[in-house]
């Protein structure tokens, strides 16, 4: 691993901490019989900042995204050299800002995990609570070894997880030929969902329906495919429809969402 520049120049003692285990028994011990310190004046120069990619949640989530009021901020962070998590450094640490509120950043150093076996990679996990309904603002900031920055912004709305909510309804490719895939957004994560999208003519003769039940740890739900095919496995024609989205969790809450799509031959 490459030490961070934020560290202590000076020698003295250092310590390696230890911890083991075989699923029934833990074991942790510690070796300090070693010295450290002083720079490696060889060392390779880098000047190229950390690869950073930043969600709520989970993967699944796209900008705008819905989730309730107790979300997680999940990150993916990667750098040759290695992330900064030391906080010795004045402003290297890593950072987050809700809604642009810089005075109460929030230090994440302590929420780091590097991936088994890497000193590369790794991800960021930190929950909030009780936030507020409506649109949020979340940025973010890493540093590596070398005190190179990256930042990333997202955004997301949080809805009142005691009234189900879906939003972001769109299928993708739109327009398309062969195929397509339907994806939303929802506030109830870990339930299960019967999912019914039917489409209509725009003279409102219904040519499809696709039913699925669908559970999902986070707050996205895609793809569901189709093919372009009627009720009976027969192309329709080319041009606009408009395919209806029904939900429905467990707790009996209907919603319904109505959106266009246009297909091409």
């Amino acid at each position: 691993f490459v030490t961070p520049k934020d560290i202590k120049y000076d020698f003295g003692q250092g310590r390696i901490s230890y911890y083991a285990t075989n699923n029934s028994i833990d074991a942790i011990g510690y070796d300090n019989s070693f010295l450290i310190g002083g720079i490696d004046s060889t060392a390779a120069e880098d000047d190229v900042a950390p690869e950073l990619s930043l969600w709520m949640n989970d993967e699944t989530f796209i900008i705008g995204g819905v989730t309730d009021e107790n979300p997680s901020l999940y990150a993916k962070v990667y750098d040759d050299n290695g992330i900064n998590t030391v906080g010795n450094g004045v402003g290297h640490d890593i950072l987050a800002v809700l809604d642009e509120n810089t005075a109460d950043a929030i230090v994440l150093n302590d929420y780091y995990e590097s991936d088994t076996d890497s000193y590369q990679e790794g991800s960021i996990t930190y929950p909030f609570s009780e936030l507020e309904q409506g649109k949020h603002t979340l940025s973010l900031k890493v540093w590596d070894v070398y005190n190179n920055s990256t930042e990333t912004s997202t955004e997301f709305i949080v809805a009142n997880s005691s009234e189900f909510a879906i939003q972001h309804l769109l299928n993708y490719p739109n327009p398309f030929t062969t195929y397509t895939e339907f994806h939303f957004d929802h506030n109830a994560p870990g339930q299960s969902m019967a999912v019914r999208i039917q489409i209509f003519t725009v003279s409102g003769k219904l040519v499809k329906t696709i039913d699925t039940d669908i559970t999902t740890d986070g707050y996205h739900i895609g793809p569901i495919k189709w093919d372009g095919k009627d009720e009976f496995g027969d192309d329709i024609g080319i041009g606009t429809y408009i395919y209806r989205a029904q939900v429905t969790p467990p707790s009996g809450e209907k919603v319904i969402e109505y959106e266009k799509l246009v297909i091409l031959k």
